[in-house]
């Protein structure tokens, strides 16, 4: 029996917060934002049906608040939560506490979350259906000698990783065997600052990977399919900075296969709603299972592009208990999508956030972009938050034409006030490698070099912005 959802409350902010409500109204519905002192007049909180202020403006003091929230939607008449990407998008005790309220979480089940949520609990979860898997340690690693024998059988290089988080932090790649106590140490030390979990495993290290991800849709019918996948090898600090789809490597064998994985490993776990299973794929298009994103991703335009779908929209009838209308056969790739996430960042200076105004800003308009954006012109980039002012997403019929989209948008794009990773996506319109889609996760690092500065201006330029930049990992929950 569906439950009727009327009356949703987004807790989240910016750019995903006003693309969720332009999906609630376009299907009826009320939407409901909250907003810190920083965001009283943003776009998502002007735009909303209704608005509650929920706290200052440091995410723990606001968008993290988890009892303020749930209070707010029950004083409110709210159906439904829907928590976009980061902040409490995959706490399990929030979804438990949504659920105990006798509201509706639009998204997967707490024990969902804590299940693809634990990095050693999701590996063990998928081995019955024999999803590929990086070699790694079957559990938490208890001491040291534990990891100099995986090291030994395995060789160097080896990744230690956090098994409770994401975002980089935790992660340390350790290329011989007397750097391993001191890496294992700090891993273990930043899992626990990070988290409030120390532990963390060992996998054998793939270098030099493609990062590919395959959307996964599930409804409360028993029904699992894939939507495809999604290039997301460019990547600075473990983060996304530009993702397409499709991937220019996938053959439809290879499609076909890691479709089925990623839809078994979603059954796995009795996943629901729309989430994302990602892997890596080494030099041979060996392709090994990664983590589950039990969300809706930053990235999601790209696919909504190539399969027609709005996904957001079917997270809402699947919380509603309505069933697929559509089956595997029926969906099928049109054209080609990209999408480049403009952060308030200088690529010059190591992406650092380069945090202030907009003294302009004016994105492209044509039929063939898209622009998913939470700021307005006149309007500080906070501190606080992620500092994505918007994603630009560009669609056309064959990848070429896309490219050549992306190019034409990235130059009708005005920002002034902030340095942008706009001007990354100029260099890489012009990359050789990117326009052959010879793409892997150190695609920056191999190709995206400041060559015109002085080691010297460098590290003053490191220097003025390393305070900014640890603020700002300490207070973003990263996606």
């Amino acid at each position: 029996m569906s439950s009727q959802i009327n009356k949703i409350l987004i807790a989240n902010r910016g750019e995903i917060a006003l693309r969720i409500m332009k999906t609630i109204r376009k299907m009826g519905l009320k939407s409901v934002a909250i907003y810190s002192d920083a965001d009283r007049l943003a776009p998502h909180t002007l735009f909303a049906d209704e608005a509650y202020y929920v706290g200052k403006s440091p995410s723990k003091d606001s968008y993290l608040q988890q009892n303020k929230i749930i209070n707010i939607a029950k004083e409110n008449n709210i159906d439904a939560i829907h928590p976009g990407y980061g902040f409490l998008s995959e706490n399990a005790e929030f979804v438990q506490k949504i659920k105990d309220a006798g509201l509706i979480f639009i998204g997967p089940s707490a024990q969902a979350i804590e299940t693809m949520g634990d990095k050693i609990q999701s590996k063990e979860t998928v081995l019955e259906y024999d999803i590929p898997l990086v070699p790694g340690t079957e559990g938490a690693i208890e001491n040291i000698e534990e990891a100099i024998s995986f090291g030994e059988k395995y060789g160097y290089p080896i990744l230690i990783k956090a098994s409770a988080g994401g975002g980089g932090k935790g992660m340390r790649v350790v290329n011989a065997q007397n750097e391993l106590k001191e890496q294992l140490q700090r891993a273990q030390s930043e899992a626990q600052a990070a988290f409030g979990n120390p532990n963390v495993f060992i996998e054998k290290y793939v270098q030099n990977p493609r990062h590919i991800e395959f959307q996964i849709i599930a409804d409360q019918h028993d029904n699992y399919l894939h939507l495809f996948e999604r290039e997301c090898s460019i990547q600075r600090r473990h983060q996304k900075v530009v993702e397409e789809a499709p991937s220019a490597v996938l053959t439809p064998e290879l499609r076909d296969k890691m479709g089925k994985a990623a839809v078994d490993v979603a059954r796995s776990c009795n996943y629901e709603g729309v989430g994302t299973v990602e892997f890596l794929i080494d030099d041979q298009n060996n392709f090994y299972f990664l983590e589950m994103n039990t969300r809706l991703q930053v990235e999601h335009p790209v696919t909504e592009l190539i399969t027609g779908l709005d996904l957001v929209e079917w997270q809402i009838h699947i919380a509603n208990g309505i069933e697929l209308d559509f089956k595997q056969k029926d969906l099928s790739i049109n054209g080609h999508a990209i999408e480049l996430r403009v952060y308030a960042e200088d690529p010059s200076n190591n992406f650092l956030p380069d945090i202030g105004k907009l003294n302009k800003y004016v994105h492209p308009k044509s039929s063939q972009v898209r622009v998913d954006s939470g700021y307005r012109e006149g309007m500080e980039i906070p501190i606080f938050y992620d500092p994505l002012i918007s994603k630009l997403i560009v669609y056309a019929s064959t990848r070429k034409e896309a490219i050549q989209e992306l190019k034409i948008a990235i130059n009708q794009y005005q920002i002034e006030g902030v340095k942008t990773t706009l001007s990354f996506g100029q260099f890489l319109v012009e990359n050789e490698a990117f326009i052959a889609g010879d793409l892997d996760t150190a695609f920056i690092a191999k190709y995206f070099t400041d060559k015109s500065d002085t080691q010297q201006n460098q590290d003053v330029k490191l220097a003025g912005a390393v305070a900014a930049l640890t603020y700002y990992l300490e207070e973003v929950d990263k996606v």
